[in-house]
């Protein structure tokens, strides 16, 4: 048997093997008891309008504030990564070793529980909003800033010999040379970071929120409670589909704008 002969076989066992799977799926599923658990329309119509205004609102808000506050982050840490003074080099690479390997669910612990009682009195500016951007943003600082720091040091070491030549300092030619060329590289993996930081938004109902500050989960994790079904867990799940999968295209696009630039 010839090589392309044996591939074509393969192949078609594979087809068959999927096409069976599917049709023991379809055959031996009970949709009538999915469809009442799961896409049960008068649960759904519960949901509005405070799914959108309320739960939808405050994740797109947990995600953007936690990102701006790890993108600010990321970007100095990163620096210090970069530093010619040793202790700075030290420092971030404690916070990004530590960070990187303490799961999400524990920094928001943290931010919630151990912040107040190392601090007593000592409230974040915010509340609740405060304590997720914080949270979120320690999380996201560690990833961005080793992504920071190999976009920076992705930028040819000419530019900056050339921007020190034309007569600028080396901060200058950081800020207006190096780092705006080493986020056009970086774009891609920071809107992946974005996608992660929205699912992640998800813990925020470890902090206690209230009603006005619940986002998808914990608005779709109560409502659940209260109409035994589970369709209003798997609306907030399409909600999060509706956001991320639009994002995952703009990272692909993105990805292959740069190749084709490079």
């Amino acid at each position: 048997m010839t090589p392309r002969r044996r591939r074509k076989i393969v192949r078609s066992a594979q087809y068959v093997v999927l096409t069976v799977a599917l049709a023991l799926v379809v055959v031996l599923a009970d949709w009538r008891q999915l469809k009442h658990q799961f896409l049960d329309p008068s649960v759904a119509a519960r949901m509005f309008p405070d799914l959108i205004t309320v739960a939808l609102t405050n994740t797109v808000v947990y995600t953007l504030a936690g990102f701006g506050v790890g993108l600010v982050l990321g970007l100095v840490v990163a620096l210090m990564r970069l530093s010619s003074v040793a202790p700075y080099r030290w420092i971030a690479a404690t916070y990004i070793e530590i960070f990187r390997g303490l799961p999400a669910l524990l920094i928001f612990i943290f931010i919630g529980v151990g912040v107040p009682l190392a601090f007593p009195g000592m409230a974040i500016p915010g509340g609740t909003y405060g304590q997720v951007a914080i949270a979120l943003g320690l999380v996201a600082g560690a990833y961005m800033a080793e992504t920071i720091r190999a976009g920076i040091q992705a930028v040819p070491r000419g530019q900056m010999e050339a921007a020190r030549t034309l007569g600028m300092s080396y901060g200058q030619a950081m800020r207006s040379i190096v780092i705006p060329q080493a986020f056009r590289i970086i774009v891609p993996p920071l809107t992946n970071e974005l996608v992660l930081l929205f699912k992640d938004s998800s813990l925020v109902l470890f902090l206690g929120v209230s009603l006005e500050t619940r986002e998808l989960t914990k608005f779709g994790r109560d409502l659940a409670g209260e109409t035994a079904n589970t369709t209003p867990i798997f609306v907030a799940g399409l909600c999060y589909l509706l956001i991320t999968i639009p994002l995952g295209y703009v990272v692909r696009r993105l990805e292959a704008r740069h190749a084709k630039a490079r």
